[in-house]
């Protein structure tokens, strides 16, 4: 699941970062100019956060508690989307890539709890008392 997560943050990285207007234009209908600097931080960002999960996708039999991290945040962002997609979207802006969002969002979330359900089941996360 980190692979195909990280698979699709780096994707989405790489569009904000090259093309953030595009991106923007898609989910919004609105146009940047100047101030779409944001966005491109925001890409480079997130392309950093897919690297992460690869890392810690390569080590997943010995390091599996660290996925909790991106599990906080999957579950973060999709209650965004989700919340948005509700209850902040202009009438005449288009929801066709917010329901993508929202549904890839939860899917990668949902994935990734019952993923860190199943390997607390089978490894308890190891710590010595004090």
């Amino acid at each position: 699941m980190l692979y195909l997560q990280a698979g699709a943050w780096a994707v989405a990285g790489v569009v904000l970062a090259v093309a953030p207007g595009v991106a923007l234009a898609w989910f919004t209908d609105q146009r940047f100019g100047q101030g779409d600097v944001w966005l491109r931080v925001l890409g480079i960002q997130t392309f950093g956060l897919a690297l992460l999960m690869v890392l810690v996708a390569h080590r997943i039999d010995e390091l599996w508690w660290w996925s909790w991290a991106f599990a906080f945040a999957s579950v973060l962002i999709a209650a965004t989307v989700v919340l948005n997609l509700a209850f902040g979207l202009a009438p005449s802006e288009s929801v066709v890539g917010w329901w993508l969002l929202a549904i890839s969002t939860v899917c990668f979330a949902l994935g990734l709890l019952y993923g860190l359900f199943v390997s607390s089941r089978e490894r308890p996360i190891p710590w010595e008392p004090p």
